[in-house]
């Protein structure tokens, strides 16, 4: 379960029973649209070192950008997530193309795939 409760503050602090996270209204932190974006490329690096892991490598030195695209119908509606991943030397073009594989496999992009049929439900307590 996530919570939060509204206060006077631009903050907005969500709690899990392990961890709190902080957006911001007025551009201090993140607000959750951009850390929505931050998870995808966080995911990227999650998945970027489980198979450097795999394949008995250091993960250090890998830089990954990502970049979302608005739709037609705007900078609500993702239309394209763009993610570029830059090695450093010694890895061999076998390597590369396993961590790429292993990105493109990321738990919240697929969510974010297959999530056009979820179910949002807001209703009173």
């Amino acid at each position: 379960m996530y919570t939060t409760t509204i206060d006077k503050s631009p903050l907005i602090k969500v709690s899990t029973g392990k961890h709190e996270t902080t957006y911001a209204l007025d551009g201090s932190l993140m607000n959750p649209l951009e850390a929505f974006y931050a998870t995808l490329a966080g995911c990227a690096g999650v998945y970027a070192k489980k198979a450097c892991k795999g394949l008995g490598l250091s993960a250090e030195g890998i830089e990954i950008s990502c970049k979302p695209f608005a739709g037609p119908r705007g900078p609500l509606h993702l239309a394209r997530f763009k993610t570029e991943v830059r090695f450093p030397a010694g890895f061999n073009a076998e390597q590369k193309a396993a961590v790429l594989h292993s990105i493109t496999e990321c738990a919240v992009k697929e969510v974010v795939k297959d999530g056009a049929n979820i179910d949002f439900q807001v209703a009173e307590v």
